[in-house]
């Protein structure tokens, strides 16, 4: 019987051999003293006895033993030989006793490469063991910049809350991703019972996800699994039965290619105006057909956010009062959410406006699961398959709005209150900030948070004595308040100067026709695995700024100069020399930002007095946005 399986796996590592010459690569076992870092550029760590994941034995510590393996640790010496003997009786040994006795290996960058017991390496592999035990020490090297080395010390850190050496990522910030997503804080140890509930459903997850070719997607499975239980949830996933999970893996094979991508989207920064196929121009989708719901997180009564959106919603009606029907359903939760886009498809919608980036995992999720029914979600930076995103380019207002302030303030003291700490209000803040020393060099921005706890806001801007104050965006209906906008304090009164203006329902008619002519279908190009994001601004119609009769004339005419500019694409405000509060952003007076480095600012510019709190720091309405979309600090 052994010398049979020798045999077998002597033919393996023959194919595997030849296929690796082919390809120009090495065909024998890799060797750790040729890759290991220099000396003193590393120290031992041991680890003792581990449960060593046979598909991480990459190969052998010395080189003494690497070429009687092909590179898949299957035998490649003749039947004649010693070492096949051996071999062929560790393989009956395996067979009847089963091989007990741990071996000793060293781990670097999570692979394995084994000093004692190559032989039972091949045995075990050549049998389909899962893993094997052995007494590892671990090299560990310096820090770096490189990217595999951050996301290897980030593993370390993990591995102290959870001994998992099973599971690996391709991007940086995946293992606190992954600490999160099971419900733990961070650092927090698991338990016995927690590991072998992890293990159980990652090993089903992976069995269908490679079943299904998993393994020729350029992304690890440990990637593909965090995104499926962020998306359903990990408690939710623990509970399916193998069919359920091979079910939801298929439908969200999209999202897994997407992966691929490294998160590029597709950002169309302005409405289309690309020729359409002439079949989508003599067939387009009658306005008929369409069934619009909006999901808002709140009533627009009571939110400004919500306020704008039904705005837009009624825009959509008046624009189109025979040809679309819509409805409303307001106060969603993350935990109703699902329920009412349930309720919003039962209903015959077949196009959803999630109005809230809170929404986002909830509008993927409903969108697998209804491959008819278009969902949109507002949200900027989102990458996902399913659904498109879509936001304005608010700072283009902020920064006209700064402008203002920085000539409205006599005491060059501006305060700026923002909402949450999520991407593209970082924009905003530093637009206004860069608006205002455009006007006022010597203006200074006190940055406050509506969402921070135990922050008396009205009292910070006392102690501060700022001139002229960036509220909310625009007015709530049910307060009927004057505190909004851009505005000057004459005593306790608030006196209005400017407000910037979200027009939502300029952005949905462009949207909806992107649908009804053909463009809809057009941008979503078989071709391509890209997510796709409308981020529409001043050129498009969608951001725009009102000012009021206490503004100079001097001040109006700065304001439809910069505004012309803008639209016209002529200034950005993110152009020139820029400076953050801890150096130099760009040196270049020629360059500007790009789309994506305004969408993912993590930095604040100098004039800005104040940071970005911190999850913990924020009141516990913030954190399911700051959880979907907060700024993520960038090392270095």
């Amino acid at each position: 019987m052994g010398r049979e399986d020798y045999s077998k796996a002597f033919k393996l590592g023959k194919k595997d051999y030849q296929a690796r010459m082919l390809k120009g690569e090495k065909p024998t076992l890799q060797v750790l003293d040729d890759i290991m870092p220099e000396k003193g550029a590393y120290y031992e760590l041991p680890l003792g006895l581990v449960q060593i994941p046979t598909d991480q034995i990459a190969g052998t510590k010395t080189i003494g033993r690497s070429s009687s393996f092909s590179g898949n640790f299957m035998p490649i010496l003749k039947e004649n030989t010693e070492f096949a003997s051996k071999w062929s009786t560790l393989s009956t040994s395996h067979v009847q006793e089963g091989i007990r006795d741990p071996i000793t290996a060293y781990e670097y960058m999570n692979k394995f490469y084994i000093l004692e017991g190559n032989k039972r390496v091949s045995v075990m592999k050549y049998f389909g063991a899962v893993s094997i035990p052995g007494n590892v020490i671990r090299i560990v090297p310096k820090r770096t910049e490189e990217k595999e080395n951050k996301i290897y010390y980030e593993f370390m850190d993990f591995y102290q809350s959870a001994p998992i050496n099973y599971i690996w990522f391709s991007q940086e910030g995946s293992f606190q991703k992954l600490q999160k997503a099971v419900g733990k804080e961070p650092g927090e140890v698991w338990s016995h019972e927690d590991l072998l509930n992890f293990s159980a459903l990652y090993t089903r997850f992976t069995a269908e996800y490679k079943a299904k070719g998993g393994d020729k997607l350029q992304i690890t499975p440990g990637d593909a699994f965090l995104a499926f239980i962020t998306l359903y949830g990990y408690e939710a996933t623990e509970t399916k039965t193998t069919n359920e999970l091979k079910e939801l893996i298929t439908k969200s094979w999209e999202e897994f290619k997407l992966l691929q991508e490294d998160q590029d989207i597709d950002l169309k920064m302005e409405p289309s105006q690309e020729k359409k196929p002439i079949l989508s121009i003599l067939l387009p989708l009658s306005l008929s057909k369409l069934k619009i719901a909006f999901i808002y997180e709140k009533t627009p009564g009571t939110s400004a956010w919500t306020y704008a959106h039904e705005l837009g919603r009624l825009y959509l009606e008046q624009t189109f009062p025979e040809e679309l029907q819509t409805v409303f359903y307001e106060n969603g939760t993350p935990d109703n959410v699902d329920a009412l886009i349930e309720d919003a498809i039962a209903d015959g919608c077949n196009l959803i406006f999630t109005t809230t980036p809170a929404f986002v995992q909830a509008s993927v999720k409903a969108a697998i699961a209804n491959p008819d029914v278009r969902i949109m979600n507002c949200s900027l930076n989102t990458s996902h398959r399913y659904i498109r995103t879509y936001y304005s380019r608010m700072h283009e207002a902020k920064f006209m709005m700064g402008a203002i302030a920085g000539a409205m303030a006599e005491n060059n003291r501006l305060t700026y209150i923002a909402d949450y700490p999520i991407y593209g209000s970082i924009a905003n803040i530093n637009a206004f900030a860069l608006g205002a020393k455009m006007i006022n060099p010597r203006a200074k921005v006190y940055l406050e948070w509506s969402t921070m706890k135990e922050v008396d806001i009205d009292e910070k801007i006392r102690e501060t004595q700022s001139s002229c104050i960036s509220g909310r965006d625009m007015v709530i209906p049910e307060e009927a308040s004057c505190f909004f906008g851009i505005y000057h304090m004459d005593g306790d009164y608030p006196r209005n100067l400017a407000m910037p203006l979200y027009h939502w329902g300029k952005f949905y008619e462009q949207l909806i026709r992107t649908i009804t002519d053909g463009t809809w279908k057009y941008d979503d190009a078989p071709t391509t695995t890209k997510a796709i994001n409308y981020w529409w601004g001043m050129s498009a119609g969608v951001i725009d700024v009102v000012c009021s009769n206490h503004l100079p004339i001097g001040t109006k005419r700065l304001v439809e100069l910069l505004k012309n500019a803008i639209s016209s694409e002529s200034f950005n405000p993110f152009s020139g020399i820029l400076y953050s509060q801890t150096g130099t952003v760009t040196d270049d007076p020629e360059g500007k930002l790009s789309p994506e480095e305004i969408m993912t600012m993590d930095w604040l510019a100098e004039n800005v007095i104040g940071s970005i709190p911190k999850k913990e720091e924020l009141k516990e309405q913030a954190v399911p946005v700051i959880d979907q979309q907060g700024v993520m600090k960038k090392e270095g």
